[in-house]
């Protein structure tokens, strides 16, 4: 996990628009079924979290589970009523959190 997750997201919008929102970020997805070449099992290793918020609040959320691919896409829409932060953060098996913000303007 060690490229920063990309967002897609337009700048600015107007009042009550609805825009779409792309995510990908970079991990493994390993889901504990495979085996090495000495035949140990590879330890299950996902993201089991998804979770988008706007201005603190919670916009879309989903829990991932081992059939998901490497490097999760996820892409969904978003009623803007005020500009402000979307906050998105992944939650990985071992607790580890991916966070990362991105703005977004009102057009005038």
């Amino acid at each position: 996990m060690a490229d920063k997750p990309r967002i897609k997201l337009p700048k600015e919008a107007t009042k009550g628009e609805v825009i779409q929102i792309k995510t990908l970020v970079s991990h493994v997805m390993e889901s504990g079924q495979r085996k090495d070449a000495q035949g140990k099992t590879i330890p299950r290793k996902i993201i089991n979290k998804f979770a988008c918020e706007f201005n603190g609040k919670p916009v879309f959320s989903c829990a991932l589970e081992p059939a998901i691919s490497a490097n999760p896409y996820i892409q969904f829409d978003a009623k803007l009523d005020e500009a402000g932060t979307f906050k998105f953060s992944w939650t990985d098996d071992d607790g580890t959190v991916i966070t990362t913000e991105e703005k977004i303007a009102l057009k005038a």
